[in-house]
């Protein structure tokens, strides 16, 4: 009797510590990217960019997991995992929607949803084992948040966040 499956563990494709590892690593990617948007405006920040890119990867994990552990049935495969990375876009995409308001003539949140969006692509890419890529577009991330909002400010001449009056809401991109 294997004691293990019985309380649920059961034998993966990966071994677990990678696992572990990129879910970690996910974790970590979300965070760089959330904490940008945490220092610099009120929306989705680090915990929503964690959560996002976290979740992101363990759903894609497990959609390879269960194609392993499914193979390839008689008629071809029984299972699609990219079928589940492209729900797992949607999910993302509605969420990212989700942020997305109008306020008078503008419309808000678009960069909080493309954020959103971009670090579940980041969870996606660690989930694959694209570390390098994951990492490079994480910070590339916070590159264009950080820099492109400073060079906005200071060329374009749009008003600091700093400088609006309490109670007004901010426009983050």
């Amino acid at each position: 009797m294997d004691v293990g499956n019985e309380f649920g563990f059961v034998q993966t494709y990966l071994p677990q510590h990678i696992i572990a590892i990129r879910l970690l690593i996910a974790a970590v990617l979300g965070a760089i990217i959330g904490f940008e948007r945490e220092v610099n405006t009120a929306q989705a920040g680090l915990r929503t960019h964690i959560l996002v890119a976290t979740a992101a990867s363990l759903f894609t994990i497990l959609a390879f997991e269960i194609y392993h552990t499914i193979g390839e049935g008689p008629n071809g495969s029984q299972a699609d995992p990219v079928r589940a990375v492209e729900a797992v876009t949607a999910g993302i995409a509605f969420l990212g929607a989700g942020a997305i308001f109008r306020n008078g003539g503008g419309v808000q949140g678009l960069t909080t949803g493309a954020g959103m969006w971009l670090a579940g692509a980041v969870g996606v890419a660690t989930a694959l084992g694209f570390y390098l890529v994951a990492f490079g577009v994480a910070l590339l991330a916070v590159l264009v948040l950080a820099v492109l909002r400073a060079f906005a400010h200071q060329v374009v001449g749009k008003r600091p966040e700093s400088a609006l009056e309490p109670g007004t809401p901010l426009n983050d991109g």
